[in-house]
C-alpha cells in the first residue's frame, strides 16, 4: 500500500506468478513513505480510485499502513457483507450522542450506576461471598455514594424490572428530595438526542445501544458498578483509558455481602 511496496518482494512475486496469476506494474497505491509513524488518513474514495473494477467481489488482502474509514467499516451497516457480530466501539457517532444525552438527561453533575439483575441472583450465589444485594440494602450503599458525590441525578444502566427499579427509587431520597433514577427513554422522533444514530443506519442495533450505555456511564462523574459483570468492567476500562475514573468509583456495596442469601436450589 505505502512506497516501498516492502511487503511484496521478489519472492511473493515468483509465488503468484506461479499460481498463474498475471501481474501488471506493481507500484504503491499512494506514495507514502513505509517507515513513517504518522500515515495520512484515508477514505473508502481513495480505494475505490486505486481498486475500481467491474467484477462483482474484490478481494483485498492486509492493507498494511492503511487505515482507512476505521468507524466505518467496523460499524453495523458497513461495506462488509458477513453474518458475524461486528466489534463495537465507542465511535464518534457514539461518542457524540452519549454526550448529547448528558446535555439533555443528566447534566455535567451525574452518577452512573450499572445495577446488574438479570440471571445474576444465581451466577452470584453460587460464589463464595454472593455479589447479589437485596434493594433496601442497595439503596443504602447508594446513598453513601449519592451523600459523597454530591450529584443531583443518577444514570441507571440496568436489566433490572421495574418492579426492582421501582422500588430502589423510592428508597433514594436525600434531605426530602428524591434522586432520579434516568433510564434511557426508547426511541421517539420528538427527542433528537439520538438522531444521528438513526440517520447513520445504526440506531436500534443491540450492540450500538449497549456501547452508547457503556459510553455514557465513562462519562459520569462517579461510576458504581456490579462487581463480577464484564459489562461494568467495560466501563471501567474505558474511564481508565480516558482519564475518567475518580477515586469515588466503587462495586455496589463494595465491601459487604448480602444481608439476606437464599438457599441453593
Amino acid at each position: 500500500m505505502a512506497s516501498p511496496p516492502c511487503f511484496l518482494d521478489e519472492e511473493h512475486i515468483k509465488r503468484l506468478k506461479s499460481l498463474g496469476i498475471s501481474l501488471g506494474k506493481i507500484e504503491a497505491a499512494w506514495p507514502e513513505d513505509a517507515k513513517l509513524k504518522e500515515q495520512e488518513k484515508r477514505i473508502a474514495d481513495d480505494i475505490r480510485s486505486k481498486f475500481s473494477s467491474d467484477v462483482e467481489v474484490l478481494a483485498v488482502g492486509d492493507l498494511f499502513y492503511a487505515d482507512v474509514d476505521e468507524e466505518w467499516v467496523m460499524q453495523p451497516g458497513g461495506p462488509l457483507s458477513h453474518k458475524c457480530n461486528t466489534v463495537i466501539q465507542p465511535s464518534r457517532l457514539i461518542m457524540l450522542t452519549a454526550q448529547r444525552f448528558v446535555q439533555t438527561f443528566l447534566g455535567s453533575k451525574f452518577i452512573a450506576l450499572h445495577f446488574r439483575r438479570h440471571g445474576f441472583l444465581k451466577f452470584c450465589n453460587m460464589k463464595k461471598e454472593s455479589c447479589f444485594f437485596p434493594i433496601p440494602q442497595a439503596a443504602e450503599c447508594i446513598m453513601r455514594v449519592i451523600e459523597r458525590a454530591n450529584a443531583p441525578v443518577i444514570y441507571l444502566s440496568t436489566d433490572a424490572a421495574h418492579s426492582e427499579t421501582n422500588l430502589l427509587q423510592s428508597f433514594l431520597i436525600l434531605n426530602g428530595r428524591t434522586v432520579p433514577l434516568v433510564r434511557r427513554p426508547d426511541h421517539s422522533y420528538a427527542e433528537k438526542w439520538d438522531a444521528l444514530l438513526y440517520r447513520n443506519h445504526i440506531g436500534g442495533d443491540i450492540q450500538v445501544e449497549a456501547m452508547l450505555d457503556k459510553t455514557i456511564c465513562a462519562l459520569s462523574n462517579v461510576f458504581v458498578g456490579s462487581a463480577g459483570s464484564t459489562f461494568t468492567e467495560d466501563i471501567r476500562r474505558l474511564r481508565r483509558g480516558w482519564g475518567s475514573a475518580t477515586q469515588c468509583d466503587e462495586y455496589l456495596c463494595q465491601g459487604e455481602l448480602p444481608n439476606y442469601i437464599a438457599e441453593q436450589e
